[in-house]
């Protein structure tokens, strides 16, 4: 193209392009899709030119209803029933989404073998090669880089290498495994057709009963701030925004998610309240503040109402952060300087009826029927919802599966037209800088030779012992690498793997091993996220068969205890009777093993004080970090040898 402004030798390489019913056209010798099939290059065809530009060309072409597509984030549901294995996307749904209202973002819960995981996200993209203007799809995933996992916060591993939770990253504080972790994620989900990831979050878990600690980095926003930067930049693949084989991160939930009041999780209504106050708050800002040198493609307000609270002298709205100016407009954009994506969580604008506000009937199985989490706007119509929001800062809306109510907004003139090509300008730059427009479909076979390779489950396994935490150890276990073991919740195939011989009678043994988790209460069964989270106490119970188990033990017998700790516990029946107490944060049983037989050495130290009373626990503020009174073991801490 004569006279191209990156004509000559400031011209970029030939990218690869890959299409499928999109034609490809040649031009000065380069190869370009045809997205708007008009024969020609169109501007925002040529990746020659700048996101920016590409945007802005496209943003002209498009129409008010296109428009709004770009603006929601719907959910890309299974071809089969919900909790029941699938073989791919309901792509009758998803074509009528692309097709007729121009929807190209979709959130992804599928989990099948790799290859077929790849080729289930290409008929995405052969749905979206369909649209007007041939945009592709962004697909987007919760993490599935990780041994546990929870609808609403989490995707099984599937084929991936299973790592241990962020909060295991927090306590190592290697940032070396945090980047080869990054990376490995970046690799394997664009292998697969991901190009965002609804991570990391960076929430500081500064109230110990909240249920999404394993999430997090922790309490300490001195260790969360630096690994929050070294995530987002290898996810992304650079310091400056994704790459072209990088992918676009969500920096989430901005900001005091963490300091649940009471505990509960604002998923549920009963739980939509934060307490933190504004010194507390610079804390919990760090992380985002470390993140944003590194320019996460978007970020995630949080749902909750942040009581009482105040910033710069403004009183933050008592609405859900999606709807505050203060906390989107002031303090993120503003302050903060942020020109990514400001994407809400899942169901902001959604009606908040009986169930939403109450619950399931007794006796009725929970689902998503009713799902709502606009809290402090349930009494808005919801083109007001989504009017509100965008005032505020947000430009696209988490789990919206139909842009009427946001066309409703636009032509009552409570969204503005310059308000709709700002919010679409920065989303369709955030796609451009993907490289989707030139190659949006994957190879499965080169997805099972890539992800989740042996390499990878290795150093998952590896890492998953080294984050783990030596609370106690007398020296009687540690370093055994044979003898006969007596097993609770472990997998006896794993211990024989291991090199030792399983026994059934204690009495028999030469030592035990033990694995239990935090425990935790269901409170509100009636909910569909309180049905499924851990909530409520942190300490065990009477009866708790785990402790049962311990007691019942011959006296003197060495005993190996392991903790999953997805939420800090009152450890004190486990510290009396272990000779070696270990925290584990993800951990399979064989990596348990590696550690016991001294193959692998735990490193780490807690990313947050364990407490010693429920009483300590109640009078501790939910926004201020380790502050509970005489914690049976402080933040950071580990065992010296």
């Amino acid at each position: 193209m004569a006279g191209h402004p990156l004509a000559g030798a400031e011209r970029i390489a030939q990218p690869r392009i890959v299409s499928r019913s999109i034609p490809v056209i040649e031009v000065d010798g380069l190869q370009f899709r045809d997205l708007d099939r008009n024969g020609t290059l169109t501007a925002y065809e040529d990746w020659r030119l700048s996101p920016d530009e590409r945007a802005a060309d496209l943003l002209s072409r498009m129409t008010i209803e296109e428009k709004a597509g770009q603006m929601v984030f719907a959910n890309a549901f299974s071809n089969a029933p919900f909790g029941q294995p699938a073989s791919g996307y309901a792509m009758g749904a998803v074509s009528h989404l692309v097709v007729g209202q121009g929807i190209t973002h979709f959130n992804s819960m599928l989990v099948l073998p790799l290859g077929q995981l790849a080729e289930a996200n290409n008929t995405l993209q052969d749905a979206a090669e369909k649209g007007r203007l041939g945009i592709p799809a962004v697909i987007a995933t919760d993490p599935r880089h990780h041994i546990a996992s929870t609808i609403g916060a989490g995707v099984q591993s599937g084929g991936f290498s299973a790592w241990p939770d962020t909060t295991g990253f927090a306590g190592l504080g290697d940032m070396a495994l945090v980047s080869q972790f990054a990376s490995t994620v970046r690799r394997d989900l664009r292998a697969t057709g991901f190009s965002m990831l609804l991570g990391p979050q960076l929430d500081l878990a500064t109230e110990p009963r909240w249920a999404r600690i394993s999430g997090s980095l922790g309490e300490s926003a001195t260790s969360a701030a630096p690994l929050a930067a070294a995530l987002v930049e290898g996810l992304q693949g650079s310091a400056d925004g994704p790459t072209r084989d990088g992918l676009a991160t969500v920096a989430k939930h901005f900001v005091g998610y963490g300091a649940a009041k009471d505990g509960w999780d604002a998923h549920n209504r009963y739980g939509r309240f934060a307490a933190i106050d504004e010194t507390e708050l610079n804390d919990h800002l760090r992380p985002f503040e470390a993140a944003f040198a590194v320019h996460p493609s978007a970020v995630m307000p949080a749902y909750t109402i942040a009581q009482g609270l105040t910033v710069d002298g403004q009183a933050v709205e008592p609405v859900g952060a999606a709807y505050s100016k203060v906390l989107v407009h002031d303090l993120l954009r503003t302050r903060f300087g942020f020109d990514g994506v400001v994407l809400t969580d899942w169901g902001v604008t959604e009606d908040c009826g009986e169930i939403c506000r109450n619950g399931f009937p007794k006796g009725e199985r929970p689902s998503f029927e009713g799902m709502s989490t606009a809290w402090g706007v349930e009494d808005l119509s919801r083109p007001e919802r989504f009017a509100r929001a965008v005032s505020a800062g947000v430009d696209q809306f988490g789990g919206v599966m139909d842009t009427a109510a946001l066309l409703e907004a636009i032509r009552a003139g409570l969204v503005t037209p310059s308000q709709v090509d700002e919010a679409v300008g920065r989303i369709l730059r955030q796609s451009f800088r993907l490289g989707l427009f030139e190659a949006p479909f994957v190879d499965p076979a080169e997805a099972e030779r890539t992800a989740g390779t042996s390499q990878d489950r290795q150093a998952a396994r590896l890492a998953q012992g080294r984050v783990m935490v030596r609370l106690e150890d007398d020296g009687s276990i540690a370093g055994t690498t044979s003898g006969r073991v007596w097993l609770h919740n472990v997998d006896p195939a794993a211990a024989r793997a291991a090199g030792y011989e399983v026994v059934e009678d204690p009495a028999k043994a030469d030592f035990a091993v033990l694995r239990t988790a935090a425990p935790h209460e269901m409170l509100h069964p009636g909910y569909f996220f309180g049905s499924i989270q851990h909530e409520g106490s942190l300490a065990f119970a009477p009866g708790d068969p785990d402790i049962a188990a311990i007691e019942a033990l011959p006296p003197g017998l060495p005993l190996a205890v392991s903790i999953y700790l997805d939420r800090p516990a009152i450890v004190t029946p486990l510290k009396r009777r272990a000779n070696l107490l270990l925290a584990d944060f993800g951990a399979g049983d064989a990596a348990l093993f590696d550690v016991l037989a001294g193959r692998t050495k735990a490193e780490g130290t807690l990313p947050f004080e364990l407490p010693s009373s429920m009483d300590a626990v109640e009078a501790q503020r939910p926004g201020t970090p380790a502050d509970s009174e005489r914690p049976l073991y402080p933040l950071h801490y580990y065992k010296k040898n």
